[in-house]
């Protein structure tokens, strides 16, 4: 559970009161914050310190216009061209290319590797991120060897744009009671039933401010997306957000 929210300034010194310090697992520090030996941990932007003392892990929460990789990120990535052993690809306008070696994938050899073309959609996992080396990712986790939904993304869908700060919301493990973000739920249940059952899609939500909304129904992935991006453009909360499903939902069918 979240227990400190504060704001922070760049380059403030923060308390070691407000750091967690969890027994057992390594401190994480999430994007906006460095680690200054040998103890000082500091801000890098302005923003919302939040903690998680039962996962150790501290991080800014900050709306920027543009996105910064960081370690562990899920992202949205596009293929621009391919060489021999990786991909190259972008994960926005203002991001340099992003490295995905052709066998981070499950089960890849050099004879079963996928073949993506450019303009192929993956979602990934940032596995190297600092600002003197370009970006890395993988499709594969790393303990386990599966792709635990990362993996090119086939099939009819969209992708819809929304700010960054929403994408974070929308990752979190409890996003409706942590981030204040229950669209999606909605969208596939009760609310999203008038008179049938919920919509059927699936999404994939890229830390880099895109959200990828995949279905059988063109309909239905013009209302998810349009859901997400107007709750995320009007600030609504989960009253306005339920309110906003039952319109769209009744437009829509």
């Amino acid at each position: 559970m979240e227990t400190e929210r504060l704001i922070v300034l760049p380059g403030e010194t923060i308390d070691p009161s407000l750091i967690p310090s969890h027994q057992k697992l390594p401190l994480r520090l999430g994007p906006g914050l460095r680690h200054i030996p040998p103890s000082d941990i500091v801000p890098t932007v302005a923003g919302q310190l939040i903690t998680n003392p039962a996962r150790n892990s501290m991080w800014i929460e900050y709306n920027s216009q543009r996105y910064i990789p960081s370690t562990s990120d899920l992202i949205l990535a596009t293929v621009t061209r391919a060489t021999p052993d990786a991909y190259l690809c972008t994960l926005s306008p203002y991001t340099p290319p992003a490295t995905l070696p052709t066998l981070s994938f499950e089960g890849a050899t050099k004879k079963t590797r996928p073949i993506l073309t450019p303009g192929a959609l993956v979602y990934a996992r940032v596995t190297l991120a600092n600002r003197h080396m370009d970006p890395e990712l993988e499709c594969v986790s790393a303990a386990t060897g599966k792709a635990e939904g990362l993996g090119p993304l086939a099939g009819p869908g969209c992708v819809f744009d929304v700010s960054l700060g929403f994408a974070r919301r929308l990752l979190m493990a409890r996003s409706r009671e942590e981030g204040g973000v229950g669209v999606l739920e909605m969208l596939g249940g009760e609310e999203g039933a008038a008179g049938g059952g919920g919509l059927a899609f699936e999404t994939a939500v890229g830390r880099n401010g895109r959200v990828w909304v995949g279905s059988e129904s063109a309909r239905t992935v013009v209302v998810v997306g349009r859901a997400l991006q107007e709750t995320d453009r009007a600030g609504l909360g989960i009253e306005g957000q339920r309110k906003l499903v039952k319109r769209l939902v009744r437009e829509v069918r």
